[in-house]
């Protein structure tokens, strides 16, 4: 008897090389996007109705330091 082997998707993402060039490609547009996002933020491009432009900007520095943070941590985290 032949037995068919199933294709398991993992979830943590060591499934295979496809799996962490998506994994990869996810976390990369996230770091893009919130870096983008927070800048806008900083420079005044991007506001929040009723809320004051010292409050956003602030966020907005918020989010790039944080962002450039977990960018730091990633990287050791893999070393």
């Amino acid at each position: 008897m032949v037995s068919k082997k199933k294709k398991e998707v993992k979830m943590n993402g060591k499934s295979g090389p496809v799996s962490m060039l998506v994994h990869l490609a996810v976390w990369v547009t996230g770091i893009l996007v919130s870096l983008a996002v927070g800048f806008g933020m900083t420079g005044g491009i991007l506001t929040i109705p009723y809320i004051p432009d010292v409050v956003t900007v602030a966020a907005g520095w918020l989010v790039v330091v944080l962002t450039l943070l977990s960018v730091v941590l990633a990287v050791v985290d893999q070393l």
